[in-house]
């Protein structure tokens, strides 16, 4: 048995620019401050990573009631932002996850920066949160690498089946979600439809890279 972790952001979805609204939104209402994550590096970061190292930029103390405030704002923010015309799927990734869910029929889980409910809300648009029964989340770990061993942790508590780390594959868009799992000696594949280039992503430890979902055939083989 294999189990599937993916990201979201570049990875499954756009959320169109949702999330950095939400939170550019979220730190005017909560601290007053506009436009707080202009030109703010974010991808493979978790979202509690991101509040801090935003927080530090404008050198106020990141306390963890007024993380909690930015974050219900944040939340109330994005059950808005994430109805925009620009969201959309990235290529390949519905009949990618059927192949995995009906086909292979392979658990699959997130493995995500976003704060869990913030997950659900930006897949729920597209259909996708059926496919994903458990995850890790930015709400369990600020630090990325420390959210497989808690996804499979989860997995276990729920399904009551053992897995390791050999028997899981991580897929994402960015050098963080290759070292996250590669730490832990996971495989893991790399899609460029995010931020980086397929150059970019050939230059970490990823075991497939692809320039999308839609070359099955280069990622079959790690899937048997």
């Amino acid at each position: 048995m294999k189990l599937i972790f993916f990201d979201i952001d570049g990875t499954l979805i756009s959320a169109g620019g949702a999330g950095t609204r939400s939170l550019n939104k979220a730190f005017e209402e909560v601290l007053g401050i506009k436009e707080a994550f202009k030109n703010f590096e974010m991808a493979g970061k978790t979202d509690i990573q991101i509040i801090k190292e935003g927080l530090n930029l404008l050198k106020i103390k990141p306390s963890n009631r007024l993380i909690n405030q930015i974050i219900e704002s944040y939340i109330n923010n994005l059950k808005k932002e994430i109805n925009n015309n620009s969201k959309h799927l990235k290529p390949g990734v519905k009949n990618f996850l059927e192949l995995l869910y009906n086909d292979f029929e392979y658990p699959l889980g997130l493995l995500t920066g976003n704060v869990e409910l913030g997950a659900r809300i930006k897949l729920e648009p597209f259909g996708l949160n059926s496919f994903f029964l458990f995850g890790a989340f930015g709400s369990d770990h600020e630090d990325r690498n420390f959210l497989l061993p808690i996804g499979i942790q989860k997995f276990i508590n729920k399904f009551n089946l053992y897995v390791d780390f050999h028997q899981c594959i991580v897929i994402g868009d960015t050098p963080r979600d290759v070292k996250c799992a590669k730490i832990y000696g996971a495989k893991v594949i790399a899609v460029a439809t995010g931020p980086y280039s397929i150059e970019d992503l050939k230059n970490t430890d990823a075991d497939v890279v692809v320039e999308n979902l839609t070359e099955v055939n280069k990622i079959l083989p790690l899937l048997s």
